[in-house]
């Protein structure tokens, strides 16, 4: 069985087309799930609750 490289290209692109959509489309419903809210806020003001030290 021989494939052509052309196929071979045509392939790798569609199922990483495919595969980049998806991962945007699984991030995207992660960042906006309402549970994720608390966490994402809490990150957002962390910097501004720290103070300016060193850890020790």
């Amino acid at each position: 069985m021989d494939i052509a490289h052309g196929t071979l290209v045509w392939l790798a692109k569609s199922f990483g087309l495919f595969y980049l959509i998806g991962l945007s489309l699984i991030v995207v419903i992660y960042a906006c799930w309402p549970s994720n809210r608390q966490k994402f806020d809490r990150a957002a003001t962390a910097i501004l609750e720290e103070e300016d030290r060193p850890w020790q």
